[in-house]
């Protein structure tokens, strides 16, 4: 018996790293899989149908199930492809897992704004549209009178929920995925659906041009030692958050190799407080005061 019997599930950006090694895991734990992936380099440019078939190819290997979708998810009519070969496979959606992405690093007064908006629409919107998509489907069924116990798997990144010199497009859309998570876990959850984030910390095509990252999270010298950045170490946690008997539901997950920690969001700290209008002068001392 697998952890994911006989759920269907659509995974984006799975043709490579990350996403590839969800695809396997899944499969090998009874899911049924849409690999999606347009095959693009980590600039978003380009279009490789042959990235998300060769993962299909190995998931069929080993004996799983899967299909290939090569359509651009960040696009309504490419998110409805995407789910549509599922249902049309199937007949039915239980997981989504929005792994897809891209980056375009630049310190931001050099930024263009193409460079803003395409890793704005890689990530924030390619999660809007198929997140929307699946939404409308499980809102449907359930409004039918049948019951759902679907979930859906955002990522989200420390240069969103703690900063990265370089990234602010890249930083604000996964800041954004973060508060998107939280709020869909309020809205879906009357449907059946259950909504959680990760925050990855592994070695992907994202990170090993990343200055400073690449380094730390380059594979160990031995073989034999326990290589904490390979990206199959975040896909079990994103297996069980897509498990029909998991119950969590809002949460931001960090996972980095053998370690998964809860991240608390934004929360108030010290306060100064009075019960009249404060002077611009008084203010000034007491918030200086907090730090």
């Amino acid at each position: 018996m697998g952890a994911l019997d006989d759920r269907v599930a659509v995974i984006t950006g799975a043709g490579r790293g990350m996403g590839r090694e969800h695809a396997r895991l899944f499969a090998a734990e009874g899911a049924k899989v849409v690999v999606n992936d347009t095959g693009a380099e980590a600039d978003g440019t380009g279009h490789d149908p042959s990235i998300a078939a060769t993962v299909v190819d190995e998931v069929r290997a080993a004996g799983g199930e899967a299909v290939a979708s090569d359509h651009d998810v960040a696009t309504m009519d490419g998110a409805e492809a995407a789910i549509g070969l599922a249902l049309d496979t199937w007949g039915r959606l239980d997981a989504v897992v929005n792994n897809a992405g891209i980056l375009r690093d630049r310190m931001f007064v050099n930024m263009t704004e193409d460079e803003w908006d395409a890793v704005i629409r890689g990530h924030l919107r390619s999660h809007f549209c198929v997140t929307r998509t699946a939404a409308g489907h499980w809102r449907d069924r359930s409004k039918a009178g049948e019951e759902n116990a679907a979930t859906v798997v955002n990522v989200s990144s420390t240069s969103g929920l703690r900063g990265a010199v370089g990234q602010s497009n890249y930083g604000a859309a996964k800041a954004g995925i973060a508060a998107l998570t939280v709020i869909l876990a309020e809205e879906l959850g009357r449907y059946g659906v259950r909504v959680n984030a990760i925050v990855p910390v592994a070695r992907t095509r994202m990170t090993e041009d990343v200055a400073g990252i690449a380094e730390m999270v380059r594979a160990p010298d031995d073989p034999a030692a326990f290589d904490v950045f390979h990206p199959a170490n975040v896909s079990p946690l994103v297996a069980w958050l897509s498990s029909a008997g998991c119950t969590v539901t809002g949460h931001v997950y960090l996972v980095r190799g053998g370690e998964v920690r809860r991240f608390d969001g934004w929360h108030d700290d010290d306060a100064v407080q009075r019960d009249e209008r404060w002077s611009v002068a008084d203010l000034g001392v007491a918030v200086g005061e907090l730090g």
